[in-house]
């Protein structure tokens, strides 16, 4: 398959970062008006797009007349809370002038973590494609906190969830880096930048050490990660430099801009979604129950060794470090039942109850190197 070819393209999702919208610190209009343009060509191509900006911290610090980094949680918040609207006011101007209607969506971790609100999340932004409104989607910085696991942390691994979620099958990351090199281009003169990658791995992403703006959170290492996210959904995604002239129209064109990262098979949706939820606990089981469930059987309660976390029956949890599921039980029951046989369930919990630890063959997923294998237990 010619990675570059992407005619038969339908829905894509557009990142842009802090860096390529700001020019001498403040919002570039210019360029605002330049990606509505580019991306109302797409349209007319037939393509549905979804844009994921940054930007909100950037415009409320300035706002607030803040200098240097913002680093401080509770400082990021309000600055988001200035900016976003701030940032949302400009897009809808520059849509508006290329003809483009758009909508705000502000995502926490907990709305793509919690099935049913992911679910209603989906059927909205479809609904929005059908209406040919762009989705322009944000971290809600103002409410999520890193420390408690709500937030993403950064927007190019946000923009690959959604991605994902959205069954897109490209993911273009506009960043202030032509690509992806094979070495660091701001300290080594003989890095090459790479036409294509096939799939990436733990070494790259340890050397791709972690970097940021005096504003932005993202880094290579976080390019690297969404690149992995997209993958397990079938998705490619493309690295480029998002100042390139007419740089998503000669992308989509097949051009070689920037780095093209490969795609995996796409696994089942509702794989995905356990695939990249964060865990709301942990199970830790023997030797014997790890094999078992590898080899396609039950988990039952005599292989579970101790329960961490505190979770309710449908959360998503851990499996030592080697797989995910939705657990039929919560944590409560869980640390009842755990080295008990099977047929004292009932007697523990009381009443009959024929659950099982995982209720249906695909909701469990296994992390192996590139986390991509379902499982058929």
């Amino acid at each position: 398959m010619d990675q570059r070819d992407f005619s038969g393209l339908q829905r894509l999702v557009v990142k842009v970062g802090t860096n390529v919208l700001s020019r001498n610190d403040r919002l570039d209009r210019e360029y605002l008006q330049e990606l509505a343009a580019q991306i109302q060509h797409l349209r007319g191509r037939g393509i549905e797009v979804c844009l994921v900006t940054s930007g909100a911290i950037g415009l409320g610090a300035r706002e607030l007349g803040l200098t240097g980094r913002v680093s401080d949680i509770v400082l990021r918040q309000a600055c988001a809370a200035v900016g976003q609207p701030i940032l949302m006011e400009e897009y809808r101007r520059a849509f508006q002038a290329a003809g483009i209607l758009p909508a705000q969506v502000l995502l926490t971790r907990e709305v793509l973590n919690s099935r049913s609100s992911y679910v209603k999340l989906r059927n909205a932004v479809e609904r929005l494609l059908e209406l040919g409104v762009v989705p322009v989607f944000n971290e809600n910085d103002s409410v999520s906190v890193s420390e408690i696991g709500s937030a993403f942390g950064d927007n190019d691994r946000l923009s690959a969830l959604i991605a994902s979620k959205v069954d897109a099958e490209l993911l273009i990351l506009l960043s202030d880096v032509g690509g992806y090199y094979s070495s660091d281009p701001r300290t080594d003169p003989e890095a090459l930048l790479l036409s294509r990658v096939d799939g990436v791995t733990a070494e790259m992403t340890a050397a791709a050490g972690s970097a940021g703006s005096m504003v932005g959170t993202g880094g290579m290492v976080t390019k690297l990660q969404a690149v992995r996210i997209a993958a397990s959904g079938g998705c490619r995604v493309v690295l480029a430099h998002g100042r390139e002239e007419r740089v998503l129209d000669r992308i989509v064109s097949g051009e070689e801009v920037g780095t093209v990262f490969s795609a995996h098979r796409r696994l089942r949706n509702k794989s995905r979604w356990i695939l990249h939820s964060a865990p709301r606990g942990r199970i830790v089981v023997d030797a014997g129950a790890l094999e078992a469930i590898r080899n396609h059987k039950s988990l039952l309660p005599r292989g579970i060794v101790s329960v961490e976390g505190t979770f309710e029956s449908g959360d998503v949890v851990l499996v030592n470090e080697a797989a995910k599921l939705v657990s039929a039980f919560s944590s409560r029951e869980l640390e009842r039942l755990a080295g008990l046989h099977s047929s004292q369930i009932s007697t523990v919990l009381g009443g009959a109850d024929d659950r099982k630890l995982i209720a249906r063959p695909e909701e469990m997923v296994f992390l192996e190197d590139d986390g991509i294998e379902e499982s058929g237990v």
